[in-house]
């Protein structure tokens, strides 16, 4: 495939408003796709390299822009691909010069649109509305195959791109492959805000309430003695947490996927801040040490396979049980109930206990893999929100010298890209003002007088008070008295809050409907 068609249904994607009609343009491209050539599409038109961060900062992409562009199309996709691998495997003295001639005659073969396509593309500001769902629908299109299995099948898999392969290329039969198996990670579950232990069972009516952990997310599979250990990001991180190894060794049953956090904890059982526990997944860790500093503990709260049984289809009451019946005391405290004092009393204990608060999940509903969705609230005392930083400006006085004062956006899910609902510079310390500057500066994208825009990467969590409506701001929302709470390493931009998730945070407070998103 040349690399111009891509380029060309890209902008013609970006042009669409309508969800039918970008689903209809990447169906058209998905089929043009030579087997080798799917993983490639799906990730550009996602927004990715395949071969993940590749070390080409925004001054370098920047320096692109000069070359002079081809006036003919000659690039083929393969190739694209092959520049962007040639330029991860680089190592040693001179790779910034190696990386600049790779993308020199990378640049001088692309046309004017091309280019820009591969500046977007490597700068992270593809916004043009193929989001994932888009993308998934877009693959079952292609494949005559129904947007749901092939949803189920990404969930499983977590690589669209493989599920695309083998959805065009082996039949809606090639699906039937991604269900869930041993040492392959599926997407996490995720949970929505919820303002009380009341709107939760006004939802559920009963409910199971379990403690709200601020620990680290981690996937452990077993079989056998072999059992690893993967990230939120399903990354497997189980040289860094030889405690939760041992423990889901030591339980009884032979084959085992748990859900469930690991965190730090005091030595009063309370828990030290998340960026405590997360200095045990650095780059450059010394595990033994660590492990003696600062220890960590393992704690369940959902067993998604057991001794052959596949539960992810399971009612929540039904996994809860397997959970208790399999792992015991390094199950997360939870209780059944109906009664709102009841309820009210276990959130009262998680807050005394130094947890975040309460879970509350809906007994019938099962383990819907990467999917955010009504079943699973989360119910804390402050009001947080996980969101991405879009640019950051220069401080004075005290703050002189270092980005401060950020730019916070939400995920647009229907759209692509991000809105803009604030800007904080609370709660900062020096410590990290001085990485913080640091990192954003590896990510600007451009500067426009004291604000330097960044790629939108860096997932924060801030607490904040409330909503309220503003015309300042695209989406006609703004957080009120935000403060940043600290940064979320564990969690991409893709997992951050959504703007609807804030329209009905927004609603719910005030009965008012939200808001419409301008532009």
């Amino acid at each position: 495939m040349r690399f111009q068609e891509l380029a060309d249904a890209s902008k013609a994607v970006a042009a669409t408003r309508g969800r039918l009609e970008k689903i209809a343009i990447l169906a058209a491209i998905l089929k043009k796709a030579a087997p080798d050539e799917v993983r490639i599409v799906v990730a550009f038109l996602s927004g990715a390299l395949l071969q993940g961060r590749i070390g080409i900062g925004w001054s370098l992409v920047a320096q692109m822009r000069a070359v002079e562009p081809a006036r003919e199309p000659s690039l083929e996709l393969r190739e694209v691909n092959q520049a962007f691998e040639q330029a991860a495997a680089l190592k040693g003295a001179g790779i910034t010069r190696a990386r600049m001639q790779i993308l020199t005659g990378l640049f001088s073969r692309a046309t004017a649109g091309e280019q820009d396509f591969l500046v977007r593309l490597m700068s992270g500001e593809l916004r043009q509305g193929a989001v994932e769902g888009v993308l998934a629908e877009a693959v079952a299109k292609a494949a005559g195959a129904s947007g749901t299995a092939v949803r189920e099948a990404a969930m499983m898999c977590g690589d669209l791109g493989e599920v695309a392969c083998a959805a065009l290329f082996e039949g809606v039969g090639g699906l039937s492959k991604y269900s869930i198996q041993m040492f392959r990670p599926v997407e996490p579950m995720l949970a929505t805000p919820a303002e009380s232990v009341e709107e939760a069972l006004a939802s559920f009516g009963e409910a199971a309430f379990e403690l709200k952990l601020d620990g680290a997310r981690v996937q452990v599979h077993k079989a056998g003695d072999e059992v690893r250990v993967f990230s939120r990001a399903l990354r497997d991180v189980t040289t860094a947490v030889p405690e939760a190894v041992e423990a889901v060794r030591r339980l009884p049953a032979r084959e085992l996927i748990l859900d469930g956090e690991v965190l730090a904890l005091q030595y009063n059982g309370t828990p030290l801040p998340f960026q405590e526990t997360m200095r045990r997944f650095g780059r450059r860790l010394d595990v033994e040490r660590l492990r003696v500093e600062l220890p960590l503990t393992a704690f369940f709260f959902d067993c998604l396979y057991v001794d052959g049984r596949v539960l992810t289809a399971s009612p929540q009451r039904d996994r809860s049980a397997a959970l208790a019946e399999v792992a015991g005391a390094l199950a997360v405290p939870h209780r059944v109930t109906n009664d709102r004092a009841a309820a009210s009393e276990f959130f009262e204990m998680a807050i005394a206990s130094g947890h975040e608060g309460l879970m509350a999940k809906s007994l019938d509903a099962p383990y819907a893999a990467g999917s955010r969705g009504s079943s699973w609230l989360k119910i804390k005392r402050v009001r947080t929100l996980e969101l991405v930083v879009l640019a950051a400006e220069w401080g004075s006085g005290r703050r002189k010298g270092w980005l401060s004062n950020l730019h916070l956006g939400a995920r647009d899910a229907r759209r692509g890209g991000f809105v803009m609902l604030g800007k904080t510079f609370k709660g900062m310390t020096d410590e990290l003002l001085a990485w913080q500057t640091g990192a954003l500066l590896e990510r600007e994208v451009r500067r426009d007088g004291h604000i330097v825009y960044v790629r939108p990467e860096l997932v924060v969590e801030v607490r904040f008070n409330d909503l309220q409506e503003s015309p300042q701001y695209p989406g006609g929302l703004a957080l009120r008295f935000a403060r940043v709470k600290g940064y979320r390493p564990d969690k991409t931009a893709q997992q951050a809050d959504t703007l609807e998730t804030l329209q009905e945070i927004y609603s719910a407070a005030t009965g008012r409907e939200a808001p419409a998103l301008r532009g």
